[in-house]
């Protein structure tokens, strides 16, 4: 069974930085894609923020988050993290980490995902 559990998050101030956790379990690493995603509460659709292949190491990043935001995993191929950088008010959002059996494409940010955390709250004050 796979599972996702998230930890971290919380209130940051802009230019601060935050990471933010995902054990994962029940899965090959280098199987699977996997990635983080955000939703802004009030819209419908969660953002693709970044997708990484752990077989090969490729990653893929939402414009808005480029040279800000860094996936990565453990050695043990255990817990995925984001890494935010330079945070600013508008990554305000619910930050989710998925897994999906699927090639890792910059496409793939803003497909269907089949396996999310249960989700994280990170706000960013001006």
């Amino acid at each position: 069974e796979v599972q996702l559990v998230q930890s971290g998050g919380g209130l940051v101030q802009a230019g601060g930085s935050l990471r933010l956790p995902c054990a994962a379990s029940g899965f090959p690493f280098d199987e699977y894609a996997i990635g983080w995603f955000r939703q802004v509460p009030g819209k419908e659709r969660r953002e693709g923020v970044a997708c990484m292949d752990t077989s090969n190491g490729k990653r893929f990043y939402g414009d808005s988050v480029k040279g800000r935001f860094t996936i990565s995993t453990d050695s043990d191929l255990t817990t995925l993290y984001l890494q935010m950088n330079n945070l600013k008010p508008e990554d305000t959002a619910v930050y989710y980490c998925a897994a999906d059996y699927r090639w890792v494409t910059p496409e793939a940010l803003d497909a269907d995902w089949d396996y999310w955390g249960q989700g994280t709250e990170v706000t960013v004050e001006a």
